[in-house]
């Protein structure tokens, strides 16, 4: 690991290129953390979702949150170890990911799904507004976050787990009726194209 990290720091810009990431990541949550208490405030739409017609909301919180931090630790874990380019890239798609839903969530506000089971996300909780988030919509985050790790990550089978677990998350939110089932699609369609836009961003000139 080291050696690797060591290789990496030895690229043109590698330590400014890190810094800078780090630093607009930390911006772009805080930014996020206080756009979402305005979220809250504002009234939005109730959508009606035909998805929604054929059940009840069924509470897979425990379920839903070991998958998503399992990945996000499992998927940094990886990164750190084997891959310092790949974590910049991750922390980069992810900033690109905030900026495009503040922006998302801006236009289309909308208001949680009627018979909803509230996502209780201990993290967002506690470091992030210190209330409880429900307005958060249009698109998942957490879908495109585990959408965005299974692109970044290079062995193989861990692609394989990370997109297995982009699926269940995303049909979980689903069930608990947390997210429209709009949210959910739209997701790794964002999460796709901020990747793509950090690779281009980071293609070496020659």
């Amino acid at each position: 690991m080291k050696e690797r990290w060591k290789e990496y720091f030895k690229e043109k810009n590698a330590g400014v290129k890190f810094v800078i990431t780090l630093v607009v990541l930390v911006l772009c949550l805080y930014s996020l953390s206080r756009f979402i208490v305005f979220v809250e405030t504002r009234q939005g739409a109730v959508l009606d979702d035909p998805v929604f017609h054929w059940f009840k909301a069924v509470d897979l919180n425990i379920v839903i949150f070991a998958l998503i931090y399992g990945s996000l630790i499992g998927g940094l874990i990886n990164l750190v170890i084997n891959s310092p380019k790949g974590l910049v890239i991750a922390l980069q798609t992810y900033a690109a990911m905030v900026i495009v839903r503040m922006a998302m969530m801006y236009v289309v506000p909308l208001d949680p799904p009627a018979g909803t089971i509230d996502l209780q996300d201990p993290l967002v909780f506690v470091v992030g507004t210190g209330t409880k988030v429900t307005k958060d919509l249009f698109f998942s985050g957490h879908t495109a976050t585990l959408f965005m790790i299974f692109l970044v990550t290079e062995k193989k089978w861990l692609k394989n787990v990370f997109l297995l677990n982009t699926i269940l998350v995303g049909v979980f939110v689903i069930l608990q009726k947390v997210h429209y089932s709009a949210d959910v699609m739209v997701a790794p369609f964002v999460s796709y194209g901020a990747y793509r836009l950090v690779g281009f961003l980071n293609r070496e000139k020659r």
